[in-house]
């Protein structure tokens, strides 16, 4: 507990003494005995009629405070002074299973808030300055010592180690990082001292961002959290006249019956009428929903976002980076007269001066240091490939034009990819297959959606319209564009959301610049954060720091966990209110049956909102 909610426990213990006091010593002079009860009200309570009074002030009359105020001193009027004193009580303790609640469920958000790095070493005039990482440029080396945050999103220049990245992906596993690497702020240096060339100044670091897309997720409030507002503010002032009309009109109708009778019923009504329960456990099940969710490395920008999820009829994924790795990389080689690491070398060493993607496959793949002393006579021939002697041999290794430019007979391949024809001396050798990897969580993710009742699955990508059926067709997708450009993507996008309910959404996965409209155009637009373009992420509405999509199946199960427990907490509190209401009216219910049904729903509707952070 923090120190507000431990102070506000010695309160309730002490006045739950005084009350208890009251009750077991009986003094000659019962005016002794209310003192007491009176202390005790005070201890507990005075927060609330001093809330109450500033809130009359400002000219905010009716909430839970005015309520509780009036109710409590009206019973004090008509000589109730232990149910006034219970009425106090057991509202501050549900007031306390708020905060406890609400004190719980900001844990799992506001552990994101602990990567906010204190400060940067960096190096200047030849000596480390421990500064402000907000005073840090672009460019400057820091450094980061075992056990220290990362403070701003950089390139390692020196040193290698292993990263804790949970803070920001949800992932345990360290991962490992080396000379080059990308890093990005917020994450944890585990083993030795890296050199980390600052690439994004700390208010455009992934940190930074991080950070304002939890402080200002709370002001999108969903659909559920604007009704029980616009509820509260209407439906105070109504219950507040039926307890005055209940209290006034039937003394003066109803022979031979009391005003304090009717005073206490009314006050009775009071005390159930409070919406507290609606007011506080609709919003905390939305806050514990964006909490669990930031568990597992998602990151909701807003509780209307969360409740949309739960409504997913469509979900359209871009190809590249988002259902498959985004890497190009040597998957198959084929060789002929030649072993595969042979043909891998040929064409690496023949490719080894140009930086086309194709090119840096291949010598990835190859892994070797290349000696270009053996490399000589290379020609790159336009839209076609290499042609070099490597070793005394003369290569080429291209498309089928280049083969057939050099009338060399070759087998076509019918494999689904970019394909590398090598020949090695005027003869056909073999070809090398390179594409982009199908994530495995991909085909995760496509049975989770289907598993969460999403209709379909439909794939847009500017890709060729081979790999992309194929990729379709392997992850058993509904439906799959290809060839698409930026502005062919939106077309689409608008056309499909015509293809769904009134009440369902359309969810959108992306990763690239060219994604950013879409994202904004769709009802709910999922970035790839970690490997995703600033604009995406900026332009998204939910984040995935670990570029896993199969999360985005697991947020509409939070999401739907979450409706369920609203829908939960709405019924039973008014359905209860109501009943006791009705009978507090016809002075069945007493104050402590009213104390239970304003107090106790609160607390078993906190209690069941809590559940949202339990989910798996």
């Amino acid at each position: 507990m923090n120190s507000k909610m431990n102070k506000q426990l010695i309160r309730i213990i002490l006045s739950l003494f005084l009350v208890i006091i009251s009750f077991l010593i009986k003094f000659d002079n019962q005016i002794y005995n209310n003192v007491l009860f009176i202390i005790s009200y005070l201890i507990v309570g005075y927060d609330i009629v001093l809330k109450a009074i500033r809130n009359i002030i400002k000219g905010k009359v009716f909430d839970e405070n005015f309520l509780m105020t009036i109710a409590t001193i009206g019973a004090f009027c008509i000589k109730e002074f232990p149910e006034a004193c219970a009425v106090m009580l057991f509202y501050q303790v549900g007031e306390l299973f708020q905060d406890y609640a609400v004190d719980k469920s900001r844990k799992s958000v506001s552990a994101l808030m602990d990567i906010r790095p204190d400060y940067a070493n960096v190096y200047r005039d030849d000596e480390i300055e421990r500064v402000d990482p907000d005073e840090v440029n672009i460019g400057e080396i820091i450094l980061v010592k075992p056990g220290e945050k990362i403070p701003l999103d950089g390139i390692v220049v020196e040193g290698k180690s292993m990263l804790n990245t949970q803070a920001l992906t949800g992932e345990s596993v360290p991962r490992s990082i080396n000379v080059n690497d990308e890093v990005l702020s917020g994450c944890i240096n585990n083993d030795s001292i890296l050199k980390i060339r600052v690439t994004r100044e700390f208010g455009e670091s992934t940190v930074s961002k991080i950070l304002d897309l939890v402080e200002n997720a709370s002001s999108r409030k969903s659909k559920s959290e604007n009704f029980i507002s616009k509820f509260a503010r209407y439906y105070t002032p109504i219950v507040v006249i039926l307890a005055f009309l209940l209290a006034v009109i039937p003394p003066l109708i109803i022979k031979e019956t009391s005003f304090s009778e009717w005073l206490y019923r009314a006050l009775s009504f009071l005390v159930v009428s409070c919406p507290c329960a609606l007011v506080i456990s609709i919003p905390l099940s939305f806050f514990g929903g964006i909490g669990a969710a930031s568990k597992i490395g998602v990151l909701i920008k807003g509780s209307n976002y969360l409740e949309a999820l739960s409504d997913t009829e469509i979900v359209v994924c871009d190809k590249t980076g988002t259902l498959t790795e985004g890497i190009f990389k040597v998957q198959e080689i084929d060789a002929i007269g030649y072993s595969d690491n042979e043909l891998l070398k040929y064409a690496s060493y023949a490719e080894n001066f140009s930086n086309h993607p194709i090119s840096i496959s291949l010598k990835q793949a190859y892994g070797k240091d290349i000696n270009e002393k053996l490399v000589t006579k290379i020609e790159e021939i336009s839209g076609k490939g290499i042609k070099a002697k490597v070793d005394g041999k003369n290569v080429l290794a291209g498309n089928e034009k280049l083969m057939r430019e050099y009338n060399i007979k070759f087998t076509k391949s019918e494999k689904v990819g970019t394909i590398i024809y090598v020949a090695i001396d005027n003869k056909f050798s073999g070809t090398i297959l390179i594409s982009d990897k199908i994530k495995e969580d991909a085909y995760k993710t496509v049975k989770l959606l289907k598993d969460n009742n999403v209709k379909k699955i439909i794939m847009l990508t500017g890709d060729r319209k081979n790999i992309s059926e194929d990729v379709a067709k392997e992850l058993n997708l509904d439906e799959c564009y290809s060839e698409l450009l930026p502005t062919d993507k939106v077309t689409l996008t608008e056309k499909l959301m015509t293809q769904k309910s009134p009440k369902g959404k359309l969810v959108f996965i992306g990763d690239g610049i060219n994604d950013a409209p879409v994202l904004a155009l769709a009802d709910i637009g999922v970035a790839m954060g970690a490997l995703g373009s600033d604009a995406a992420v900026e332009a998204a509405d939910i984040v995935i720091m670990t570029d896993e999509p199969s999360k985005v199946a697991n947020s509409i199960k939070i999401s739907k966990k979450t409706m369920r427990i609203v829908k939960q907490n709405i019924i039973f509190a008014i359905t209860v209110k109501v009943g006791v209401l009705i009978l507090s009216a016809f002075g069945i219910a007493t104050m402590w049956a009213a104390v239970f049904a304003d107090v106790g729903v609160s607390v078993l509707a906190i209690i069941n909102a809590l559940r949202i952070l339990k989910i798996k």
